[in-house]
């Protein structure tokens, strides 16, 4: 199944968002109409797909290393940001 508009528009959000003025959440809710929070399942939810990887396969792979980091730190009970 093809991506959405909504869907294209996330992922293209998540490679160019740093260059937005102001706070991450803020552009979330004033671009998406989202809650950060149902933003992040929408965006967990699509880096599984494989349309997804097709769409833009640097920036889905990436957000999965970031997301599986962030995991693994949360289960070791450290920061992500910590070195192991």
């Amino acid at each position: 199944m093809a991506l959405s508009d909504r869907e294209k528009a996330i992922i293209d959000f998540e490679r160019t968002w740093w260059a937005e003025p102001g706070p991450k959440e803020l552009a979330i809710r004033e671009r998406f109409q989202l809650s950060a929070t149902r933003y992040y399942q929408v965006l967990n939810s699509l880096l599984e797909s494989s349309d997804a990887v097709e769409y833009d396969p640097l920036v889905v792979r990436r957000l999965r290393r970031l997301r599986d980091r962030r995991r693994r730190a949360r289960f070791e009970g450290r920061s992500a940001d910590q070195p192991r």
